[in-house]
């Protein structure tokens, strides 16, 4: 307030005349009248208060605050979370003092990465260790078995680097990329390896052996090109994945750079490191004998051989039906996004009538959170009713968000729960609920803005035409089979108490409009006068009318309103005052306004689900003149994911028959490297069909990954082929398409083998947390393989003989 200037010192003026609490600040004198004074609690009820409330939160039933922590963006979500929990864990000696009850678990992420974490971990060593047992069952040596498994370890930690250089971490996506690829990463080793055992054990009964070294170095070069050429194929196969926008972009293209780098990279120990090895081990060891189950297995082999040979065209018909009928089936499958994320947490929206109070929302809350608790398997319920006073969001008080979080399940027993869910919601017959994992609601709403699978947006300029559409369009979906939680976005019948004010009247008795709509404003929603202090803190000061005048809607019109020369009119008398219905929300896209309805679907897959949607209403929905329809959500992402990808992969496909048509040289034998696509079809659709009938994105990826795996093996068989003809002078007949398939079929049911094994721990897990995007590739692998696998080592030698043409380089004497 100033300060008093002596000769030595200067003394600050400090004065204390604030009310700090409700007695005094009620001393306030207002005025004087007729020499009293006139106090401010002779006019007004002064008392300590909160706000008014936008929203509210309970847990488990009872009254309490959730406080939301979000981690910043490229954040490691582990590490915040251990951070967060070292903090609760120091105040919690104070908040048992101050007996505050601390739920620390209410909803974690990073519990389902951890979960994640473990499974694709545990599928990536059980993986490997079945892909050491299978290297050992067909080798019998520790050494030629050691020297193939080294690719794993090293090809996958040099990817590791390369992923830590581009700054990626390592994440389940990631990992989910080396557990596909570690089967595959070992398949360049196992043919550089079991060539050169093999041209080491002819070498051994050879009347003039040569050195180790001489025999190593040849045996490797024969192998070399087909090698980097089918390893480079295979990478081609996955950049489309690579190139994939959206959210679909988002999850597949780290583990597309995963698998990809661990392939580039064990394409280089094949071609470095296990020749090294080979020469150094192999030329230490005793005479290399083919194991007898092996040679029992050539045998089999020949047999099946020398039977289709004599009747070649029924079993080439009976093929070209299997392939024809597995790509006539593809159309019948249904489609879907993504399966659901077993991360343990369910998100469960919870919409009142609009109008409804924040305490009807409250009290419904804590009777569904009720409910929800008699079912062992949920552990909690977290109820955020309406909006947070500064959040972004702008629910009104109807809605509510719960947050369910579940105990441990996978598989079967988390489909069980899914489907069973909503069966305690039906006892609420006033509410609509939206149910789904917390991952795939942030998905939904981030493809459709809002949080559901299929969202039909309606756009025009007259909101009660888009109301009527609506309505005709949610009576179509609300008959659909395997529609639920069918919703109308922005409801119309929000109760609206409206005052329209009357010019003239107002005129007449002096009233401005500015005048009216601040009264009634500071009598409903307060005016903000002061500020009380109380150290550090601070209390704003408001006036408003007291509670029980704002109970009653129809009382508005007995507001008494004062003008400048003191007259005092009741405001019915400047105003007409009446209720209404009225939307809460009025939403808008491209210029327009903007009525959704939206659903989830169950019990069959969503993409078939919007098809037939597209077509009912067409034909059924009334939509009058200028309401225009679009669909989104993740059914019709699916479309778009799908379409997106196959045209990449038409592309990536013209590189590699351009790429084969340069390693061959003539059409002929490109196709038949080409026949091997189809009889991966065969098997891939075959999987689909037995896990459900249903393509989703990672089936689909799973699709193009098999084509580019299948195709290394018809590229080996041929090359093969190729090697006998033009360096060991072999006449292409019937013996030699054999000879080459049997010399062949080590390889080639190695290579086989130890990619399937090491894919079967994440087909199993499939269901399982970390397993839903890697487990549905997997399946379609493994099924592809086995069918190309077979056909690969059965008919591709039949169709080489009879449509294959072999050369021998010219000036060499038949």
């Amino acid at each position: 307030a100033g300060f008093v200037e002596g000769p030595n010192q200067r003394v600050t003026l400090r004065t204390e005349g604030q009310a700090p609490s409700p007695e005094q600040l009620g001393a306030v004198i207002l005025k004087w009248e007729r020499g009293l004074p006139l106090l401010l609690r002779d006019v007004a009820n002064i008392r300590e208060g909160p706000a008014p409330k936008f929203g509210d939160a309970q847990i488990d039933g009872v009254k309490g605050v959730i406080i939301g922590v979000y981690s910043a963006y490229g954040a490691n979500t582990l590490a915040v979370t251990d951070g967060i929990e070292r903090a609760l864990d120091e105040l919690r000696v104070l908040m048992k003092t101050q007996k505050i009850q601390l739920h620390p678990r209410l909803f974690r992420p990073a519990t389902f990465i951890e979960r994640s974490l473990k499974h694709v971990n545990n599928a990536l060593v059980i993986g490997a260790v079945l892909v050491l047992a299978v290297l050992w069952i067909f080798l019998l040596d520790w050494r030629t078995a050691l020297i193939s498994f080294a690719s794993i370890p090293l090809s996958l930690l040099a990817a590791v680097l390369v992923l830590d250089w581009l700054g990626v971490s390592l994440n389940t996506i990631t990992l989910g990329g080396f557990a596909i690829a570690i089967g595959v990463v070992v398949d360049d080793a196992i043919i550089d390896v079991e060539n050169i055992l093999r041209r080491v054990r002819q070498n051994a009964a050879s009347q003039n052996p040569r050195t180790v070294w001489m025999v190593v170095r040849d045996a490797s070069l024969e192998v070399r090109s087909a090698v980097v050429y089918a390893t480079f194929i295979v990478a081609m196969v996955f950049l489309p994945v690579l190139a994939m926008g959206g959210v679909a972009g988002r999850l597949f293209s780290p583990l597309a750079v995963s698998f990809l780098l661990a392939i580039l990279a064990s394409l280089a120990v094949a071609l470095t490191v296990t020749p090294a090895l080979c020469l150094m081990l192999l030329s230490r060891s005793g005479p290399h004998i083919e194991p007898a189950h092996i040679g029992w297995l050539k045998k089999m082999h020949q047999r099946a051989l020398s039977g289709i040979s004599r009747a070649p065209r029924g079993v080439i018909v009976g093929v070209a039906l299997m392939i024809a009928g597995a790509a006539a089936t593809l159309p019948f499958f249904g489609g879907e996004f993504l399966p659901e994320f077993r991360e343990g947490h369910l998100v469960l929206h919870q919409s009142a009538v609009p109008g409804s109070s924040l305490e009807h929302s409250i009290e419904m809350g804590r009777r569904v959170s009720a409910e929800l608790l008699k079912d062992k398997r949920i552990l909690s319920v977290a109820q955020q009713a309406g909006r947070a006073e500064l959040g972004e969001d702008t629910f009104g008080p109807h809605y509510s968000e719960l947050h369910v979080e579940l105990a441990p399940m996978e598989g079967e027993d988390a489909e069980i729960f899914m489907s069973e869910i909503r069966r305690p919601l039906q006892k609420f017959p006033g509410l609509t609920f939206k149910v789904m994992p917390f991952l795939v609601e942030r998905m939904e709403e981030t493809l459709s803005g809002t949080t559901a699978e299929v969202v039909i947006n309606l756009r025009g300029d007259d909101l009660d035409e888009l109301d009527r559409a609506a309505q005709s369009v949610h009576r179509i979906v609300k008959n659909m089979r395997g529609a639920t939680d069918v919703t109308i976005e922005s409801q119309a019948g929000a109760p609206a108490l409206v005052a329209r004010l009357r010019h003239d009247r107002m005129a007449e008795l002096g009233f401005s409009p500015a005048e009216v709509l601040e009264a009634v404003e500071t009598a409903f929603q307060g005016a903000k006068v002061g500020q009380v202090f109380e150290g550090v803190r601070a209390w704003d000061v408001v006036v408003r009318l007291a509670a029980t005048a704002r109970i009653d809607p129809e009382k508005l019109g007995e507001l008494v309103l004062i003008n400048t020369a003191g007259l005092q009119i009741p405001l019915r008398e400047l105003a007409d005052v009446y209720l209404e219905d009225c939307r809460s929300v009025i939403a808008h896209e491209g210029g327009q306004r903007r009525q959704q309805v939206s659903c989830n679907v169950i019990g069959r897959d969503s993409a078939g689900f919007l098809s037939e949607l597209k077509r009912r209403v067409a034909a059924e929905a009334a939509l009058p003149s200028g309401v225009y329809v679009s669909y989104s959500g993740s059914a019709e992402a699916t479309g778009g994911a799908q379409k997106e990808l196959l045209a990449h992969s038409l592309l990536a496909g013209v590189v590699i028959v351009m790429l084969l048509a340069i390693v061959f040289g003539n059409g002929r034998n490109l196709l038949l490297v080409l026949a091997n696509t189809p009889f991966a079809l065969v098997g891939g659709v075959l999987a689909v069909f037995a896990g459900g009938g249903l393509l989703s994105i990672g089936s689909l990826v799973g699709f193009v990954t098999l084509f580019g795996i299948s195709m290394r093996n018809s590229i080996m068989m041929i090359s093969h082929y190729e090697h006998l003809i033009r360096h060991e002078g072999c006449d292409w007949n019937w013996e030699t398409a054999m000879r080459g398939a049997i010399e062949r079929l080590t390889p080639i049911l190695m290579t086989a083998l130890v990619t399937g094994l090491g894919l079967l721990p994440l087909a199993l897990g499939s269901g399982r947390a970390g397993g839903e995007i890697e487990g549905p590739m997997a399946i379609v692998i493994l099924g592809g393989l086995i069918t190309s696998t077979t056909l690969n080592l059965l008919v591709l030698p039949v169709l080489a003989f009879r449509y294959g043409r072999f050369n021998k380089p010219e000036g060499t004497e038949v």
